[in-house]
């Protein structure tokens, strides 16, 4: 079902989508790793179905992390309708997975040395000062998962999401816009607001600015044990791992040299960092991963980066575990691969296109 197919349904509609969202899944998502796609789909129906609730306040929906696709690089979902997307990972290669409790896959160098090599790499690209009333632009190409809650995984067509990101460090509603186009997208061609839910969102960890991201620590040790105050294990990742991921939500993000090389070197203190020696992102690009083994997650998360200039290319997302907990054989669940990346000043701008 899209977007056109709503206001003929009528109430049905509704009905049907609200028994896909909250129908059992195979598997059951971290909690961190819901998206805004529900909430802009049943937002959407609302809308559709009576025109009064497009100036009405939305009702109050439980907060979804609001990490854009392209922003969100590694280990993020969106559920819209009986999708379940990933919104990370990449296409074609084979799983590669990672080996070693040393921080080594068979035929790759150690992962300190590595993110090491990654950060050194970060320090040398330099990057203009964001102004507050700019955006954050990002086009990132994707396979996701388009199984129903039930069944297998199934990835979907490879597709572009195009995001604008708000830089206001001030709480905001609406934190951004995206769009996709392609087959298998979501809402394909509209351009929908990325909104907070319940009160307006200031700058921070769960929406980065470039000045929330200018105002880290540069210290790696400092860095990570804010990283670890702000983050916690449950029964779906140890504490190591949940600031392992909380990194790679970070990456991709327009910010400082200093601060993104230190990102990497406080990747590099978690234990249990591995390298994959090849991994291919969605565009086909062959890159080094960096990825971590959590005996506790059901996800694994691979980040990709460039084999020459070390740049992040993009990442890839596996299920390990089935609906019983058991170990179950890598299955890719999705791939994305960052296409270009600028900072503009409208809505709807792309780089060498403004439309303001």
């Amino acid at each position: 079902m899209n977007a056109d197919d709503l206001p003929r349904a009528g109430s049905a509609a509704r009905s049907e989508a609200e028994e896909l969202l909250s129908a059992p899944a195979e598997w059951d998502l971290p909690r961190n790793r819901h998206l805004h796609h529900k909430d802009v789909l049943m937002r959407r129906i609302d809308q559709d179905l009576n025109p009064a609730a497009r100036t009405a306040a939305a009702p109050p929906r439980r907060k979804l992390l609001l990490r854009a696709a392209v922003l969100l690089p590694a280990a993020s979902f969106a559920l819209a309708g009986a999708l379940v997307v990933t919104l990370s990972g990449g296409g074609g290669s084979t799983p590669g997975a990672a080996t070693g409790s040393a921080g080594t896959a068979k035929g790759g160098a150690s992962a300190s040395v590595t993110l090491g090599r990654i950060a050194a790499a970060a320090m040398e690209t330099g990057t203009s000062p964001v102004k507050d009333g700019q955006l954050v632009y990002v086009r990132t190409l994707l396979r996701a998962n388009k199984g129903t809650f039930e069944g297998p995984v199934k990835l979907g067509a490879l597709h572009q999401s195009e995001s604008w990101t708000v830089q206001n460090p001030a709480p905001v509603k609406t934190a951004g816009w995206l769009r996709e186009t392609g087959k298998d997208a979501i809402m394909p061609g509209e351009t929908v607001p990325i909104e907070e839910g319940g009160a307006p969102v200031p700058a921070g960890f769960d929406r980065p600015t470039y000045k929330w991201l200018a105002s880290l620590p540069t210290d790696p040790a400092a860095l990570l044990r804010l990283i670890y105050s702000r983050t916690k294990g449950d029964e779906t990742e140890s504490h190591d791992q949940a600031a392992f991921s909380k990194i790679g939500e970070l990456l991709g993000d327009v910010m400082p040299a200093a601060n993104n090389a230190a990102l990497y070197k406080a990747a590099a203190r978690i234990p249990g960092v591995v390298v994959i020696p090849d991994v291919v992102d969605a565009a086909g690009r062959h890159g080094i991963g960096i990825t971590r083994e959590d005996p506790r997650s059901w996800i694994r998360d691979v980040w990709i980066f460039d084999k020459h200039d070390l740049t992040y290319l993009g990442a890839r997302s596996y299920i390990t575990k089935d609906k019983k907990k058991e170990p179950r054989p890598t299955t890719l669940l999705g791939v994305s691969a960052v296409m270009e990346r600028a900072v503009v000043d409208h809505r709807g701008d792309t780089p060498g296109k403004a439309n303001g």
